[in-house]
């Protein structure tokens, strides 16, 4: 086992542990926010386990859930946009959440792309390294933004046709 798994198996004990169970109990949008941070640390294993087992292919995987991930939020934040508008109340986990979705991102992001850049040189496998990890920091900003905008409350009058 080399230092890439163990970061790996460390991130996945670490990251998937409370966010399966933020995804399974707790209100809306706890749920949300959690399957958020799952794809964040589901990404960043990936890339980990790219480098550890020397696959070039888990790169790719990386990069479509990078994609997707933030994407699949949005879609959760729009579909459920009444359970989510209701204010978080007592719930001191999803506050917190909402608190540290965007400062985790910005940081664990960081932490794993910056040495795997430097492990893999540069190239072509950089470049998509980089851009794998604005994905994920950019997506989780405007997830973040989605999950915890509130939604107007009541619609102005007089359009056309009223």
């Amino acid at each position: 086992m080399n230092g890439w798994l163990l970061a790996a198996a460390l991130l996945l004990a670490v990251g998937f542990a409370p966010t399966v169970w933020g995804a399974a109990s707790g209100p809306v949008r706890r749920r949300v926010m959690a399957q958020n941070l799952a794809t964040l640390a589901g990404c960043l294993v990936m890339l980990l386990l790219a480098q550890g087992f020397a696959r070039p292919s888990y790169v790719d995987l990386a990069l479509v859930l990078a994609v997707l991930g933030p994407a699949g939020t949005l879609v959760y934040a729009r579909l459920l946009a009444d359970e989510l508008a209701e204010p978080p109340g007592r719930d001191r986990i999803a506050r917190a959440l909402d608190r540290a979705m965007t400062p985790l991102a910005a940081l664990s992001v960081p932490l794993v792309v910056l040495p795997l850049c430097v492990a893999t040189g540069p190239g072509r496998a950089m470049v998509k390294l980089l851009a794998i990890g604005a994905l994920l920091v950019g997506g989780n900003i405007v997830s973040t933004r989605a999950l915890s905008a509130r939604p107007a409350t009541g619609e102005k009058g007089g359009a056309a046709g009223d």
